[in-house]
């Protein structure tokens, strides 16, 4: 029995954005389209290509207008690539739909009540080459276009380097030009390709377990530095070190080039031993005065100049005194205790992952901070009761979890503290609005500020100050 087509839906007119950068539209049935690269005030046919009870997912076939929000994408990438799908719309009309999914998320999901007055959404200082960390995949087969395809060609070059294709984890879209990061990481990549298809050193084929070269990170820091790390599948250390050499010598930027042999059937690497090349293992950003080193395996803002303000924003929002004790939930590499630190009496985050708090601890001693203690363990297990006896009663608490938010053992805990203050940083709204459904008997808002991260993706952040309503 064959499957029942699908419909095509003809002059659907595009009324909103909705999650995940995909674009709203209403079926003759009354039910709801979601179809990626289309914009509000498109008019298009869309082939549906997922049927629910409550909606339709599919994409467009024509579009017969053409939005007033539209922009011409720069990158010959985009609608293939899939990393930057707002790449379509005027970089204002994208503050204003991320501001919009913000503020819905808290109101119509968390029945939060919102400040009167609510700044707008912080814009990027730069919405190309903003991004400080870059991965790029190896593949023996890279995707091939249609058009490819069927010109029954023999394809020269079947390897490519960089990113995944939607649903095809074996092929990568060979990238020509990357607009996230500025130069010279395109060129970074290309004398990668280059040398390996010249010097016949193998791309990676996932599917057989087969090739030497499987990913490459190249990070950079605002004041100059760059860090290059080839992660290879097997240990050929004259291929390796002949890679390296040809990028030692081709870049001088390159203060930190490593390598990591990973035999494993995934790409990550943190288990893994990071091995140095040529240089220092670690690149440096420097901000306020601190100087943070950032090594291969370290988590860091990827867009440096957008991480700055947001901490500029979470400090005013905390207005931490000196006599004030501060708790830094999630603290990653600790950023933002150091960021705050001069501001309190004493400062504590926690974190999950030991190599992370083992960078927090050197940058601390780099930058002569002696008030800031950092404690490994899971959120939910270390902090309790006892760890609040142990540190002493917070008078502000910052919070940064992941996308999942605070589990609900730590916002319970976080109830019993009873701080002053709460700042919560999130980069996922909808499980914000949830953790502050669970505060608002005991808290208020007083302020909120969105911040775009990530133009032209559907991500963006948001910064809570929560406001104790009694005193205990």
């Amino acid at each position: 029995m064959s499957r029942r087509k699908k419909p095509l839906f003809t002059g659907v007119e595009i009324t909103d954005m909705g999650a995940k950068a995909k674009a709203v539209g209403h079926a003759p049935d009354g039910r709801v389209i979601f179809a990626p690269y289309l914009a509000p005030g498109d008019i298009a046919d869309i082939q549906i290509t997922k049927k629910r009870k409550a909606y339709y997912e599919g994409k467009a076939v024509a579009v017969h207008k053409f939005s007033g929000l539209r922009t011409e994408p720069v990158c010959r990438h985009f609608g293939i690539c899939g990393g930057c799908k707002l790449q379509h719309l005027q970089y204002q009309a994208q503050l204003q739909f991320k501001e919009k999914e913000v503020i819905n998320n808290l109101v119509r999901l968390g029945k939060l009540k919102l400040p009167e007055k609510i700044d707008p959404i912080m814009s990027s200082p730069e919405i190309y080459h903003y991004r400080n960390k870059m991965e790029f995949s190896f593949s023996a087969r890279r995707w091939l276009s249609p058009e490819e395809i069927q010109s029954g060609k023999t394809i020269d070059n079947p390897e490519g380097l960089g990113f995944h294709i939607a649903g095809m984890w074996d092929k990568v879209l060979d990238i020509e030009q990357c607009h996230l990061q500025t130069d010279p990481s395109n060129q970074i990549r290309q004398t990668v390709k280059d040398f390996a298809r010249k010097h016949n050193i193998s791309f990676f084929d996932p599917r057989h377990k087969t090739g030497l070269l499987r990913t490459l990170m190249i990070r950079n820091t605002s004041i100059g530095e760059w860090m290059v790390v080839l992660q290879v599948y097997q240990d050929d250390r004259h291929a390796i070190e002949n890679i390296l050499e040809h990028l030692k010598q081709r870049f001088p930027q390159i203060v930190s080039l490593q390598y990591i042999v990973n035999e494993k059937d995934n790409d990550s690497f943190y288990d893994q031993e990071v091995i140095l090349y040529h240089g220092r293992p670690y690149i440096e950003e420097k901000w306020e005065g601190l100087t943070y080193r950032i090594s291969a395996k370290s988590f860091f803002q990827t867009n440096s100049q957008q991480a700055l303000r947001m901490y500029q924003k979470v400090r005013q929002f905390a207005n931490i005194q000196p006599h004030e004790t501060v708790y830094d939930l999630y603290t990653g590499t600790g950023s933002i205790a150091q960021f705050i630190a001069r501001d309190a009496r004493k400062v504590v985050g926690v974190e999950a992952v030991a190599d992370a708090i083992k960078d927090a601890r050197k940058n601390a001693q780099l930058n002569n901070i002696n008030n800031v203690e950092f404690v490994v363990g899971d959120m939910r297990k270390v902090f309790t009761k006892d760890f609040i006896d142990k540190y002493g009663k917070a008078d502000v608490v910052i919070t940064d979890p992941p996308r999942d938010g605070m589990h609900a053992k730590v916002v319970e805990n976080l109830l019993y503290l009873a701080p002053e203050r709460i700042v919560y940083v999130s980069c996922n709204s909808a499980t914000q609005a949830r953790d502050l459904a669970l505060m608002q008997q005991d808290y208020e808002i007083v302020k909120m500020q969105p911040v775009d991260m990530f133009p032209h993706t559907h991500h963006v952040e948001n910064i809570v100050l929560l406001q104790r309503k009694t005193p205990i």
